[in-house]
């Protein structure tokens, strides 16, 4: 049987890439479109590189509706790469230095502790005794001279997710989306500024895109590496250095998939059907597994759960995991912060992938309670 099929990968990044962008790279991977060399190999100045590029844009220009004032950025340095870039290029954009930041998992977390290296950092509430839901908006306390407010769409490790687009009075909102990016249409008009790695949704691990409005750029502190300025990136159109040529390649691809499987409304719907099938089995087990998050602030991406308890039974958490490593199901294992279990559902598993390891759960609940 062929690996790609042979293997459910749920993991949660780098994650699961369409078979058929794999096979893609793959045919392509020697000799790139009769050139003779490979995208590895190609100059990031050669107008056949400039094609790769400018096609990726397009793609997401057109699959996210980008308002023309935006400028697209394909850039290094990951996620929490940004989580500096963010206050370096924005937390001057106002005289008194701060942003606002929605806590609500570990990656936003992150990202609050490293801007303050360069300006103050007010939380919005007070920290969380867990990350299991996100506080309602009406307990938030924004402050009216922030630079910008930021939050995180989708925190991988605890399966906590925005449901909406936050409302911050007008604010300057920056979202950090690496791992739902893509899975569902999002009004980029809302934004100051988007980020997101690629190898959750996206792509391979080496390429992050930023979307940034043009009027936001241009106010970086003078301590701002040049190599993170979005204005001198955007300037040179993501091409100041030589960015991870391969990665935008493969972005490309996957951004052609999406487009040519129904756009991010299908990515949304398929998200929608693939989570509630997990969720049902989880939540009519009797308790056998157990997901920590709260309902209306679960995540459609990853899902993490425990077996037997709360805080999960050892042995049956590890039966569980070597029982669904012997069917060829992979990276179920929950981070290694919390443990437990966790399945992201990514835009390339598919419905058939989600439905193996429906079955396998129910069968092992079969087996598990009298």
């Amino acid at each position: 049987m062929d690996i790609i099929t042979q293997v459910l990968n749920f993991g949660a990044g780098p994650a699961k890439l369409p078979p058929s962008v794999l096979l893609e790279a793959q045919k392509e991977l020697i000799d790139y479109k009769g050139l003779g060399i490979s995208v590895l190999e190609m100059s990031h100045r050669s107008s056949d590189f400039t094609k790769i590029l400018n096609t990726a844009e397009v793609f997401m220009r057109e699959l996210l509706n980008i308002p023309d004032n935006y400028k697209v950025l394909f850039l290094q340095g990951g996620g929490s790469g940004q989580f500096s870039a963010v206050p370096l290029n924005l937390i001057g954009l106002k005289e008194a230095k701060s942003a606002d930041y929605i806590i609500t998992g570990a990656w936003s977390a992150k990202a609050a502790k490293e801007a303050e290296k360069y300006g103050k950092v007010k939380l919005v509430y007070p920290k969380l005794a867990s990350y299991t839901e996100i506080p309602d908006p009406s307990s938030w306390n924004l402050d009216p001279e922030a630079s910008y407010v930021y939050y995180c769409a989708n925190e991988t490790v605890h399966g906590v997710e925005f449901q909406d687009i936050p409302d911050v009075n007008g604010a300057v909102l920056v979202c950090d989306m690496s791992s739902n990016f893509l899975s569902r249409p999002v009004d980029i008009s809302k934004f100051g500024l988007i980020f997101a790695g690629a190898q959750k949704n996206i792509g391979c691990a080496g390429v992050t895109v930023v979307i940034v409005r043009e009027d936001l750029m241009g106010f970086a502190l003078k301590e701002c590496p040049t190599i993170l300025d979005y204005k001198i990136q955007a300037g040179n159109g993501s091409l100041y250095n030589t960015p991870p040529c391969f990665s935008i390649y493969i972005t490309g691809l996957v951004l052609e998939w999406i487009k040519n499987n129904g756009g991010a409304k299908c990515m949304e719907k398929l998200s929608i059907m693939k989570s509630e099938m997990i969720y049902n089995i989880i939540d009519e087990s009797s308790g056998l597994f157990v997901c920590p998050v709260e309902k209306k602030s679960r995540s459609r991406m990853n899902i993490p759960f425990r077996i037997g308890s709360i805080t999960g039974d050892g042995a049956l958490e590890r039966e569980f995991l070597a029982k669904a490593a012997a069917l060829g199901m992979m990276s179920l294992k929950g981070h290694r912060s919390v443990g437990g279990i966790r399945a992201s559902l990514y835009n390339a598993v598919t419905v058939d992938d989600v439905e193996k390891l429906a079955d396998f759960m129910r069968h092992f609940k079969e087996t598990h309670q009298s």
